[in-house]
């Protein structure tokens, strides 16, 4: 369990890496002088270095022992947000962002699989609902917690405490974790292979479709908040959303299982119902309470979801590796959107555009019944 809660904080310490900006968008904005579509974007390069490095490096990788590649990431998390909140030049912030971003691929191609090899075949399950619920906690607690810090000592201090943190649990996992060799000889499935297999394709486009959608929204959350008239209440709206997030993942590990292919379909449903609640928040703030809530609600088992669809359909863990760069490519995707719509048309365009995609990406869910999502009999 120790080895399991190590996972866990690794996880909500990626979560927390990749979202730090959006809760400290306004303060970073004002602080550098930059509008806050600029700012925005060092949510997308960290979500690109993470995309466009995943795969390539944990190849690279693929015999270092994983508690070496935990660690190594860690690293990179300590010395990027340490240099982020020392310096006062966006150009080194946005590189910092980089660097944090390859070591946010190795966390999440490695957290799942490594849950599962130091538990018994029986409870693989339950360790990987472990390692991979410290994303719906720190949307829950660690964002919130991120953003006071920000506003009561500054955006710097968040960085800094955000590197501090690394480094402690650098210490845990050397103490909780056994240094589990790499990738078996021969063990070793080619990208290719994975990508032709059914229903890995329509998978891969619902990622897509799904986290572009979220990232339109959750980019800019602050600048959605404040068009509420309640842009001092950020905090509370990301409690919100953190909380139903947390509900959602409790929902997902307790019956994924048995009802994968429903949630799944009733997951990217309710963000898009969550998204349209969205489109009205300027009429009324507990309006955007409403949709923020419903939209956290369909996000928080999410990634649960996807790895699971992925692993059953291509029966290999080499598809983490290609869903954590999709799933980046999409949050990169959705920060330059976000941006473009937020410059050009304004804060209420974003929600009605996350809207329009998520009807496709649902109408993709349901058909996908014989492989990509299909009701899951074979164990």
């Amino acid at each position: 369990m120790a080895g399991l809660l190590a996972l866990f904080a690794a996880g909500f310490l990626g979560i927390i890496n990749e979202t730090i900006p959006a809760g400290l968008l306004p303060e970073m904005s004002t602080s550098l002088g930059l509008s806050e579509s600029v700012v925005g974007q060092t949510i997308t390069v960290y979500a690109l270095a993470t995309a466009l490095t995943a795969i390539p490096l944990n190849a690279a990788l693929k015999n270092w022992g994983r508690r070496t590649v935990l660690v190594s990431a860690l690293i990179t998390f300590a010395l990027a947000n340490a240099v982020a909140g020392l310096v006062d030049s966006f150009a080194m912030i946005l590189t910092a962002r980089v660097v944090a971003g390859v070591g946010a691929g190795l966390i999440w191609s490695n957290i799942g699989g490594y849950a599962a090899r130091i538990v018994g075949e029986t409870l693989q399950g339950k360790a990987i609902a472990i390692a991979m619920a410290g994303i719906p906690v720190a949307l829950a607690l660690g964002l919130p917690a991120g953003t006071l810090l920000g506003d009561a000592a500054g955006w710097e201090v968040t960085f800094l405490a955000t590197a501090v943190a690394s480094l402690a649990l650098i210490a845990w996992v050397l103490f909780s974790l056994p240094n589990l060799p790499g990738q078996p000889a021969g063990g070793h499935v080619p990208v290719a292979t994975i990508l032709r297999t059914r229903g890995i394709a329509p998978i891969l486009w619902v990622v897509a479709g799904f986290m572009v959608a979220h990232n339109i929204l959750y980019t800019y959350i602050g600048a959605l908040t404040a068009a509420a008239g309640v842009g001092g209440q950020i905090e509370w709206v990301l409690l919100v959303f953190g909380l139903a997030a947390l509900l959602s993942i409790w929902a997902t590990g307790t019956f994924v299982d048995p009802h994968h292919r429903r949630l799944i379909v009733l997951s990217t449903v309710v963000v898009g119902a969550g998204a349209l609640v969205l489109g009205f928040a300027q009429v009324n703030p507990a309006i955007l309470y409403l949709g923020v809530a419903i939209w956290g609600l369909g996000f928080g088992g999410s990634a649960t979801l996807f790895v699971t669809a992925g692993v059953r359909a291509s029966e290999t863990d080499g598809v983490q590796s290609i869903l954590v760069t999709v799933f980046n490519l999409s949050i990169a995707a959705g920060g330059i959107v976000g941006g473009l719509l937020l410059a050009g048309f304004g804060i209420s365009s974003i929600p009605w555009v996350a809207v329009a995609i998520m009807i496709p990406t649902a109408i993709t869910t349901i058909a996908g019944r014989r492989h990509a999502f299909p009701r899951w009999a074979r164990a």
